[in-house]
């Protein structure tokens, strides 16, 4: 009985970090399946990418004057960065491996999003204009304010989710480590 005590004692004194780092550890290798959602975020990466480029290739007006080649590089390239974690998820399969990856994904997205939040190259009056006129509802709600209300969020979300990362990925590679 006291065992017991000890062992649920000791369990209730790990903070939620050093749980989650156990955890994440256990289960690294990914599942054919969650490999296969690495197919599925690729297939969207290339479509959302061919939506931009049809705006910039038609001149809707979605990209202002402003989205000059610093703008561009940095709008495409935090895009299409995605390509390259969801690749390595489906070739690999190993959770901790791919989390690097999204780190530098997410330390370039967000020196996108503040270099186009201050610029903010766009008019979101223009962004369903490339849609078939029966889907146009779909992106027609977005105005210049909510479009920064999110490049907002995602200003402060993405920094803290690369700290996180790299914590999370600096902890589990111990982890993993000792238990090899």
């Amino acid at each position: 009985m006291k065992e017991k005590i000890i062992l649920c004692e000791t369990n209730a004194n790990k903070n939620w970090f050093v749980r989650r780092v156990e955890k994440e550890a256990k289960r690294d290798v990914m599942r054919f399946s969650e490999r296969l959602g690495g197919i599925v975020a690729i297939v969207i990466i290339t479509l959302a990418t061919l939506f931009f480029v049809a705006h910039q290739m038609w001149s809707t007006g979605f990209f202002t004057s402003k989205f000059g080649l610093t703008e561009m590089l940095l709008f495409y390239s935090s895009l299409l960065y995605g390509f390259v974690p969801n690749s390595i998820k489906c070739l690999f399969g190993r959770r901790n491996l791919v989390r690097l990856f999204e780190v530098f994904g997410a330390i370039l997205t967000s020196i996108a999003l503040v270099w186009l939040y201050i610029i903010f190259p766009f008019n979101f009056l223009h962004p369903a204009d490339v849609l078939p006129a029966f889907t146009r509802f779909l992106l027609q709600w977005i105005s210049d304010n909510i479009a920064r209300f999110f490049m907002i969020i995602g200003i402060i979300v993405t920094p803290i989710s690369a700290i996180y990362n790299a914590t999370l990925y600096v902890s589990v590679r111990e982890k993993l480590s000792k238990s090899n």
